[in-house]
């Protein structure tokens, strides 16, 4: 069974992560969410679900902002070329749907199968904003917070600079 947002706010709450949320619209983009965003201090972040061919699972969160070069970024994860996951493989390991992928969805994935990517930009913000498991509301933190929020999950983020990317080399393989 998965767990509510409820579910996740009393993660938060018996792990000592200040929370505040604002409830809208459904987004289902960045762009959709602009307005949203000009009332919310913060990092505003992006969520990619992403699988190779061996079955590898990584969870991309990172600044709205950040361009992910997900053809190179395979090299630095050490994984297969990584393409998009499908719908009911995200809904079986984090029990969201596309456009609530969230960082937070890391509270359903008990058996620990997927991978967390942390944008390190997003650490420039005291503040960083996620949808809670729902597209409907985003709820902010402290960018501290979100660390210890993902290992509280039994999870060890990588923290990696997508701006490395930008400068990598062509692909050849």
């Amino acid at each position: 069974m998965h767990k509510s947002r409820n579910d996740l706010f009393d993660f938060f709450d018996d792990h000592g992560i200040s929370h505040s949320t604002v409830e809208h619209e459904p987004v289902f983009t960045v762009e959709e969410g602009q307005h949203i965003k000009a009332s919310m201090p913060g990092g505003h972040t992006k969520n990619l679900f992403l699988k190779d061919k061996k079955g590898q699972i990584v969870l991309i969160s990172a600044l709205g902002e950040t361009t992910i070069r997900i053809n190179k970024l395979h090299r630095h994860l050490g994984t297969q070329r990584l393409s998009f996951g499908k719908e009911d493989l995200l809904f079986e390991t984090l029990g969201v749907r596309p456009g609530s992928v969230t960082a937070f969805a890391l509270i359903n994935d008990v058996d620990k199968r997927v991978r967390m990517v942390l944008d390190k930009a997003l650490f420039e913000h005291e503040i960083v904003n996620f949808h809670p498991l729902l597209n409907d509301a985003t709820t902010a933190i402290a960018s501290e917070d979100l660390l210890k929020f993902v290992r509280a999950t039994g999870h060890e983020p990588v923290i990696f600079d997508f701006s490395e990317l930008e400068t990598a080399p062509p692909d050849t393989v």
